[in-house]
């Protein structure tokens, strides 16, 4: 007979570890993200791009409205899936937390910094009894004085530098895509092309209808900028002309 308590008694408080080593609200946590709408993030030598699936719920809905797709500051974003309020007041931290590097050293934050100090946040989350984690997960995409970056969080307070790679429920359709189709070479026009084309797929492999946004920081100008409605639907008819 085990001596251990049922399963279910290690997920009542987060600062409690599992005879096998797991923290059970943090892979909740986890499993929210992952079955959120796709996130993606891709780098190339003339920039970076992110983009992100959006769900519309309703007809009245603004689908002008940006969800999932954020600007930190000038030169850097940032796509999340999860819980939106979570979201938001990650990217609100992330905002300010930019806003003094620039006051105290008059220069912008590098993307790694930036997703460290977001990074931190959550993990204090992870620790402490009466909390819950942060159910969301963040890519940071950005230009900053070692070239094009792109940064992962999680909901563990961990983070990873990727050259290429996808969140959410559509990643694995995602990151089959980009093992096959990324290249270091990428031009940016030919990256874009690549993150419409695994939002799509993504999108479709579950058959549900989605808005897809896309933005971009350009090496050249260091600025981040989304991309119109109509820049996005020529870059997803490319794609699907390519397909048939």
């Amino acid at each position: 007979m085990s001596v251990f308590a049922v399963p279910g008694a290690y997920d009542r408080a987060i600062t409690v570890f599992s005879p096998d080593g797991r923290l059970f609200q943090v892979e909740y946590a986890l499993e929210t993200v992952y079955r959120g709408p796709t996130i993606i993030g891709i780098t190339c030598p003339e920039g970076v791009v992110i983009g992100a699936e959006e769900k519309i719920e309703s007809k009245l809905q603004d689908p002008n409205f940006s969800q999932k797709i954020y600007e930190v500051d000038t030169h850097l974003g940032a796509a999340v899936v999860g819980i939106s309020s979570d979201a938001r007041i990650l990217i609100d931290e992330s905002r300010i937390f930019c806003q003094s590097n620039r006051l105290m050293y008059d220069e912008p934050v590098d993307v790694e910094v930036v997703t460290k100090r977001i990074g931190d946040i959550m993990q204090l989350y992870t620790q402490h009894a009466g909390v819950r984690p942060f159910g969301v997960s963040l890519i940071f995409g950005g230009v900053d004085r070692t070239g094009p970056r792109i940064f992962t969080t999680d909901p563990s307070g961990s983070y990873k530098s990727y050259k290429a790679v996808a969140i959410g429920i559509g990643r694995e359709t995602a990151e089959k895509i980009l093992e096959e189709e990324y290249r270091e070479d990428l031009t940016l026009e030919e990256a874009i092309k690549l993150a419409a084309k695994c939002l799509l797929k993504a999108a479709q492999s579950r058959d549900e209808k989605t808005v897809i946004k896309l933005a971009v920081v350009p090496t050249s100008t260091k600025r981040f900028r989304m991309l119109s409605k109509e820049e996005t639907e020529k870059y997803l008819a490319e794609v699907q002309a390519v397909g048939k």
